[in-house]
């Protein structure tokens, strides 16, 4: 069943790879559905819901270049710190240097007599997957690569990911840095982090960082425009737009090689109404034209869009049906009617009829049905937070419970006049107190 399974999946890929059309749940159900990698993930970039996993926990899986995913999201923390901007000068030091050198690695020219932008070199750091410009960028900001990674370390923990093996900023073994090792690490050691971990580094990322899309879905930048080593970046995702793997919607985000082919990726692509993040780790036998990681890809992007779909919960302006309004204490009304801010969805699975199954969802509030809320209340004020979770094995990343959401006031309730109100406080008394 397995093999015909994959055979489909693969025909289907065919016909889908440009478009990315939906292949339905009853055709590549998550029990029969598996990717050709060591390890596989698949979330909801909103909520952090896992739509499919593989051997996600393994924290032995080699992540290679897809490391300079943390480096970048160190990058922007340091710019929205104030302690960088996109135009902060950066020097080349000998080691990054070295590593231009280095045939094995992938890199762009860099010369040690010029100094490079934040932005020139994140650039590089996400579409070649330069590895001098990692080291330079955790050397500009850590002070050494060894300082660097252990903010990259504190900062996977600070996610809930404890087990991630982490010795520099570029995802080289050790063995292609020139003795430039992170101290008491192996000198064959590399970057190791599971699929899930991954996937919480993506979330975040993109989370925190969205603007990141905008280099990642570039097939080509410029880079040292008006330097001595001038150069055209070009992308490493070959799922984008002009590639024989490209799909609609895949806006990044970074490829990794264990090998001399690429054989891991971290994807992401908005389609259907929601946006997932993908993690394919130490794909089997990658091939020579490095497409490999991609038509896996493919194919797992394929079966997450046909086993799960957007569904609305509650719209704009509208009321949410199992909380309609709460009470109110000292009001001129004795009830405020809530609604939602904005439009809600979330993201669950299709039911056999091909509807959303609406009945996975369970429905938290951090405000008792019937608890009043004491006037004044201004319109639009937030009264009630809504916790929507998908009940199910797959779970949600670390430190992800459920789409949140706030309930507002639909208009606004005066506070009654004083009398009245002390009225009101005094029969309050007396019900409770005596």
């Amino acid at each position: 069943m397995k093999k015909i399974v994959l055979i489909f999946c693969s025909l289907l890929m065919g016909l889908s790879v440009m478009t990315g059309v939906q292949v339905h749940a009853d055709s590549t159900s998550s029990n029969d559905f598996s990717v050709a990698a060591k390890s596989a993930i698949a979330v909801d970039a909103s909520s952090g819901k896992i739509l499919y996993a593989q051997n996600a926990d393994d924290a032995s899986t080699a992540i290679a270049s897809i490391t300079k995913l943390l480096t970048v999201y160190l990058v922007y923390k340091n710019i929205e710190e104030g302690k960088l901007s996109w135009d902060t000068k950066v020097s080349i030091s000998d080691y990054a240097y070295e590593l231009t050198q280095n045939s094995n690695a992938s890199n762009i020219p860099l010369s040690k007599d010029e100094q490079y932008t934040v932005k020139d070199l994140t650039n590089a750091l996400l579409l070649p997957s330069a590895n001098s410009a990692a080291v330079a960028l955790a050397e500009k900001i850590a002070g050494s690569e060894p300082k660097f990674v252990d903010m990259m370390t504190a900062q996977m923990k600070a996610w809930g990911i404890t087990d991630s093996h982490l010795v520099n900023a570029s995802g080289l073994p050790n063995d292609d840095l020139n003795g430039h090792i992170y101290p008491g690490s192996d000198e064959n050691a590399t970057n190791t982090m599971s699929a899930k971990a991954v996937a919480v580094l993506s979330y975040h990322l993109l989370k925190d960082f969205p603007e990141v899309l905008k280099i990642t879905k570039q097939t080509e930048l410029p880079f040292d425009t008006n330097g001595a080593t001038k150069t055209t970046l070009t992308n490493t995702n070959q799922m984008l737009k002009g590639y024989s793997t490209t799909r609609s919607g895949v806006d990044g985000l970074k490829t990794g090689s264990t090998s001399f082919q690429v054989d891991c990726f971290a994807g992401t692509t908005n389609q259907n109404g929601f946006r997932i993040i993908t993690v394919v780790l130490e794909a089997e036998n990658p091939a020579t034209d490095n497409t490999t990681p991609f038509t896996l890809t493919n194919q797992l992007m394929n079966n997450v869009y046909g086993s799960w779909t957007a569904t609305s919960l509650v719209t704009k302006n509208q009321p949410l049906s199992t909380l309609k309004n709460l009470p109110v204490t000292d009001g001129k009304s004795d009830r405020v009617p809530l609604v939602a801010a904005k439009n809600i969805t979330a993201v669950v699975p299709y039911a056999k009829d091909g509807s959303a199954d609406k009945d996975v969802l369970s429905l938290k509030f951090n405000h008792k049905k019937n608890t009043s809320i004491e006037a004044p209340i201004t319109k639009g004020q937030e009264l009630v937070t809504v916790s929507a979770s998908v009940k199910d094995k797959l779970g949600y990343l670390p430190k992800c419970s459920a789409y949140e959401f706030p309930l507002v006031a639909k208009h606004q309730v005066e506070r009654s006049n004083p009398i009245k109100v002390l009225w009101n406080h005094f029969v309050t008394f007396v019900n409770e107190k005596l």
